[in-house]
């Protein structure tokens, strides 16, 4: 794993310094370059996924092992979207983090054993939770893009660059994210009350109130965008508070019970 590992993240920076090299440059960063050495790091680090998650013992579904996965679907969703994508200023955001998510899966390797092939059911959820965690950041990202461009807007520093979007592409782009995002979250808990008999057990019952918050957050969003209009402040208000609340629900206890207790 070591190999993979510290490959995936030579290739990711290498990634990243080609797109923050040129990304404010009026032709913009060379996407097949950048998307040809991203490809490699993707590989790679799916290889280290593979070998930390799938042991003799069953999955290791570990926090750091859970938190590289989320990353290595960000990053794979945006580098084969390269090509198509409107908004590459949050790209160097996503590498970077990769680069991080890589060296938390090498450096801290901790355990958290679960053995989905005799539950698929729950298989299931935890991929739809994944999937909609990981649709929801990418959201949260372009919210926070978005409050980026209108400050400047606003300031009257914007510079006309193939870097910056249009205000009004970002703005859909994250309506459009958010509506995947919510889709995928209420199928995640759909799945958890009908298959987990320990939603609301002992050391559980956050999660699942956080994660419902969370889906009240944006269910409140999207009601109020297409029924009386929304700000774009309060968009990324919005946008950012259902990631924050998710995160709590995911991360929030095995952080403290993972890295700080053990």
């Amino acid at each position: 794993m070591v190999i993979f590992s510290a490959s995936a993240m030579f290739f990711y920076c290498i990634a990243l310094v080609l797109v923050t090299s040129r990304l404010f440059h009026p032709e913009g960063p060379n996407r097949r370059a950048v998307a040809g050495v991203a490809a490699i790091a993707v590989i790679l680090h799916a290889a280290a996924l593979s070998q930390a998650i799938f042991t003799s013992d069953g999955q290791n579904l570990s926090l750091t092992n859970v938190i590289s996965l989320v990353n290595w679907i960000i990053a794979f969703t945006f580098t084969v979207m390269m090509f198509r994508l409107k908004v590459i200023v949050v790209v160097p955001v996503v590498y970077a983090c990769s680069v991080l998510s890589v060296a938390l899966l090498w450096l801290l390797p901790p355990k958290f054993i679960t053995h989905f092939e005799l539950y698929p059911e729950v298989l299931a959820h935890v991929v739809l939770s994944l999937m909609a965690y990981s649709a929801l950041m990418i959201a949260a990202l372009y919210a926070i893009q978005l409050a980026m461009i209108q400050n400047k807007l606003k300031k009257k520093q914007l510079m006309l660059s193939p870097g910056i979007p249009p205000l009004m592409t970002v703005e859909k782009q994250l309506y459009h994210l958010v509506i995947i995002g919510v889709i995928l979250l209420s199928l995640s808990l759909a799945t958890g009350f009908i298959f987990l008999d320990d939603m609301f057990a002992d050391g559980k019952g956050h999660k699942a109130i956080l994660s419902i918050m969370a889906w009240f957050v944006y269910i409140t969003m999207l009601w109020q965008q297409y029924s009386v209009g929304c700000k774009i402040r309060t968009a990324v208000i919005y946008t950012l508070t259902g990631a924050t609340l998710l995160s709590l629900a995911y991360f929030g206890a095995r952080i403290v019970k993972e890295l700080i207790l053990s």
